[in-house]
This record gives C-alpha cells, sequence and structure tokens, in this order.
C-alpha cells in the first residue's frame, strides 16, 4: 500500500492511496475514517478532471422540513440543480443561507415554496431557519458528474470513470481544514482503486434537534 503523508501543519489529514486487483473493474472504491478511525459518514467524495470541466446538470432534488429538522442533513449536488425545501410540520419556517456560492431566502411558509432554488455555483452552502436556531443543513455543490456522499459505514463506490487525470477531493461539514482534501491519481478505466480517507474533525457546535418542551408546544 502506497501512503501519502499530509503537512500536519497544514492539514493535519492524511490519505492512503493502494491499487487493487480485485475490485469489480472500472471502479473507484473509496473509505473514509475519522482520526480515531471510525467509519465517517456523509462525507462528501468527488473527482474533478485536470483538463475539463464538466456542464450543468438539470436535476431537482428535495431537502425536507420535517419534526423542524432538515432532512437530509448533508447533500452533495452538482452545479446547476434544482433544490426544493418543501414543510412538512405543521409550522412555518423561514429557509435562508448566506454562503457566498449561493445567497437566497424563503420568508415564512408552509408546505411548498413557490419554486425551487438553483444552485449555479460550485462550494459549500450552510442552510439556516431564521425561526429555529437548531435547523441546519449543508448542501456541498460540486462541478462534476462524478460524486457521492458516504453511509454509516463511510464507503462510496464512482462508476464509469474514463480514462484521464484527476483529483479526487473529500469534504465534511465537521473539518478542520478549511480547505477539501485533494489528491492526484492517473484513472486507468480498465482498473479499479481503493482510497482510504482520515479526516480530523471538529466538534458541533450548537443544539443538533428541536428543543423538548413540557407544553408540546414549539415556537
Amino acid at each position: 500500500m502506497q501512503t501519502t503523508q499530509w503537512n500536519p501543519r497544514l492539514c493535519r489529514l492524511f490519505i492512503g492511496l493502494l491499487t487493487s486487483c480485485t475490485a469489480q473493474a472500472g471502479d473507484l472504491n473509496v473509505m473514509v475514517t475519522n482520526e480515531k478511525g471510525r467509519p465517517l459518514e456523509d462525507a462528501v467524495v468527488y473527482v474533478e478532471s485536470d483538463n475539463s470541466q464538466s456542464a450543468d446538470r438539470e436535476a431537482e432534488v428535495k431537502i425536507i422540513q420535517d419534526n423542524r429538522n432538515f432532512a437530509p442533513k448533508v447533500s452533495v449536488i452538482q452545479k446547476g440543480t434544482l433544490v426544493n425545501f418543501p414543510n412538512q410540520d405543521s409550522i412555518q419556517h423561514h429557509v435562508y443561507s448566506f454562503s457566498q456560492p449561493k445567497k437566497f431566502e424563503i420568508p415564512l411558509y408552509k408546505g411548498d415554496p413557490p419554486n425551487p432554488i438553483k444552485f449555479d455555483k460550485a462550494g459549500a452552502v450552510i442552510i439556516g431557519c431564521n425561526i429555529h436556531d437548531w435547523m441546519k443543513a449543508y448542501i456541498y455543490v460540486v462541478d462534476t458528474p462524478y460524486f457521492a456522499k458516504t453511509d454509516a459505514t463511510g464507503k462510496i463506490s464512482i462508476t464509469n470513470m474514463p480514462t484521464g487525470s484527476y483529483k479526487v477531493k473529500l469534504w465534511h461539514p465537521l473539518q478542520k481544514s478549511r480547505r477539501a482534501m485533494s489528491e492526484s491519481i492517473q484513472w486507468d478505466d480498465s482498473k479499479s482503486a481503493d482510497l482510504e480517507f482520515s479526516m480530523e474533525l471538529k466538534p458541533e457546535w450548537g443544539p443538533r434537534r428541536a428543543p423538548t418542551s413540557r407544553s408540546g408546544v414549539y415556537r
């Protein structure tokens, strides 16, 4: 196994790279763990070409508001995707973002908002509710058709990448580094590769769920 040690003064991260001939041909398999070696869920993995950029994707996804929380909490989408924010709660929400890649605001509403939001710039977008401070979600917008999000096992698989030079990148909302991790690879679609990432995380601050109420009433 070939291991690349990251400079701890820069990002305190490391990545291990190994090439496997036993995996299914053409697959890029990625395993992500935290600094304690445990599988890391909701890590965004995406692959960018050194030679060209991808076209915008015309698609629509949903991030719902249910039980006074966003679901899913972390989403990864291709640049150009439309995102709808249906409110399934019995109360109103006020969805907004001040993030540079996409600043928007949907004033108080129930049910489906009037129009979906188009995310046309790459980068991390933090979503909040102006009424309920604990509600938070993250959208990571990528400029590539090759992307995925790790599940509870910390694993993803990306298939059908053409031969070429690529950068494999990793992002997580709690990562200590401000930049996504990056590793350059030369991809041969006749083979398969297994990548291992380990990421040091910062603690999550603020309440994670809606506060309880003895009266059963929420604002």
